[in-house]
């Protein structure tokens, strides 16, 4: 074969790998757009259903652990919706998601449907009945905004200052929790630890957590408090091991 032949075919066969990489790339975008616009219209559908079932719903008690009636529209559609999320000034208004594990709903939506996002989940190890000291909530940081992403905006410290109630809603009881610490880690700090052997325990957490935090706040946080901590995946101190962490104290039961 003469080298005129050769540089043919070699040129040939880059046009063919950089097609097959273009094609694949298009379609993984057009993939990932369609995943994403499926995701805000399914959590539309969830958010018009818990909106109309709150306003309906009158202030009159219930009995001790009967399901409110916000949520039985919700628990007809999957009972391991165990709560509501909400926070001001961002995209995060979410129903809260818990499993007998921390991997089931890491990518599935409320309706079990496979789905990047994932949902917002609380802790297997939690118990919404009956607190631990320690309420963890995970979800991701996608890349459209949803999800956990805005936690991000607590990296500004007017935002932080502004922004620091949380609307925390379970089936049982409707609580507001107010911001404390903000900060960048990875998995070796345990800040996800909801059990703990003494109160002294439980305050060293405290303590090293309000020390770790980004901004300082004046919010007292002492071993009798309960604490709602999120979690979400970040880049800034590692690639796989990096987590975003924002822990809001719960002061009032509305």
């Amino acid at each position: 074969m003469s080298g005129k032949k050769i540089r043919k075919s070699l040129s040939n066969l880059l046009i063919t790998i950089c097609l097959g990489v273009f094609v694949y790339s298009a379609y993984e975008l057009v993939s990932l757009g369609l995943d994403y616009y499926q995701n805000r219209q399914v959590l539309a559908d969830v958010q018009d259903i818990y909106a109309a079932q709150t306003k309906a719903s009158d202030s009159s008690e219930v009995e001790k652990g009967e399901i409110r009636k916000q949520f039985k529209e919700l628990h007809k559609i999957n009972p391991d919706i165990i709560g509501w999320l909400a926070i001001d000034k961002t995209n995060i208004n979410y129903p809260i998601l818990q499993a007998e594990n921390n991997e089931h709903y890491l990518y599935r939506n409320y309706k079990e449907e496979q789905s990047r996002a994932g949902s917002i989940f609380m802790d297997y190890r939690n118990n919404v009945n009956a607190y631990n000291s320690n309420i963890v909530l995970y979800g991701h940081n996608m890349k459209d905004g949803s999800m956990f992403h805005n936690l991000r905006k607590y990296t500004d410290e007017e935002f932080f200052s502004n922004h620091r109630s949380v609307y925390f809603d379970t089936k049982y009881e409707s609580y507001q929790a107010e911001v404390f610490s903000v900060y960048h880690t990875t998995t070796d700090f345990d800040y996800i630890q909801t059990h703990f052997s003494t109160q002294d325990e439980y305050r060293q957490l405290v303590n090293e957590i309000k020390d770790k935090s980004v901004f300082q706040s004046d919010v007292h946080v002492n071993e009798k408090d309960t604490i709602i901590t999120l979690s979400t995946c970040d880049y800034t101190l590692d690639p796989d091991e990096g987590r975003f962490v924002v822990h809001a104290k719960i002061s009032d039961q509305e």
